[in-house]
């Protein structure tokens, strides 16, 4: 149980990271030019964000079944 909060916790860490600099990143380079807040704002919630969750998940699962067994 302790090893699945932890992962939890890193899940959601990753969530944030991933979607915050994906949010910076396609408003900087987007060649979007009507709406790019709206592209960079849904693109890094629904698909950056997720998968940042998911390989923080999975990689701080991982890592605490290693250091906490």
């Amino acid at each position: 149980m302790k090893s699945f909060g932890i992962a939890l916790v890193a899940g959601i860490a990753g969530f944030i990271i991933a979607a915050s600099l994906s949010y910076f990143l396609i408003g900087k380079f987007s060649s979007n030019g009507h709406d790019r807040s709206v592209e960079a704002s849904m693109t890094s919630i629904f698909v950056f964000g997720p998968v940042g969750f998911i390989l923080s998940f999975i990689s701080g699962y991982i890592w605490a079944k290693n250091t906490f067994p």
